[in-house]
């Protein structure tokens, strides 16, 4: 198997570059969810203090989304919010999120990262330049460019997470 990272023909460049880094990193959240029953996807760790896999895909479909707006230099309607946040409860936590299927989950990210490429074909390499505001107040500033890159490495800083879920979920079956 070749790896490389190449942006749909219809993508500028760089843009497409950045695209694809982010469509391989959902491409490897799937493979490393494959076959999670529902006990597991809710599965919050040894003592139940961590952020479970469901919360963890959740997260990073909504930070996803933030972002495919940001490029489009549009707010995120008050529908997908809804729909997809909040970014954050009342306790600064992610929020809690129980029952959801991991198919359902990964099909939400899925139609998120369709969104993604859709915009990405309307950006050009120039436009990566636009700084945009993002935080949980709009108290940071980066460049769409940087935006893009940050989708990619989110969503592999979770999915160390979500490993180390797993490994503690086969211990715990093990143990029980």
């Amino acid at each position: 198997m070749l790896y490389d990272l190449q942006g749909e023909t219809n993508m500028s460049p760089i843009v497409g570059i950045l695209y694809s880094a982010v469509v391989e990193n959902s491409q490897r959240l799937q493979l490393i969810t494959e076959g999670m029953s529902q006990e597991e996807v809710d599965y919050q760790g040894p003592n139940n203090n961590f952020n479970s896999t469901a919360q963890l895909i959740k997260h990073i479909m909504y930070v996803d989304l933030n972002w495919v707006y940001r490029m489009k230099g549009q707010p995120l309607p008050l529908s997908l919010k809804e729909q997809y946040g909040p970014m954050i409860d009342a306790n600064n936590r992610l929020p809690m999120v129980k029952g959801q299927s991991l198919n359902t989950l990964m099909s939400k990210y899925e139609d998120v990262i369709k969104m993604l490429k859709d915009s990405c074909t309307q950006l050009t390499d120039t436009e990566l330049d636009i700084i945009v505001n993002f935080g949980h107040e709009n108290e940071k500033q980066a460049t769409l460019r940087w935006g893009l890159w940050h989708m990619a490495d989110h969503s592999r800083y979770h999915q160390a997470q979500i490993n180390q879920l797993r490994k503690w979920y086969i211990e715990y079956c093990l143990s029980h």
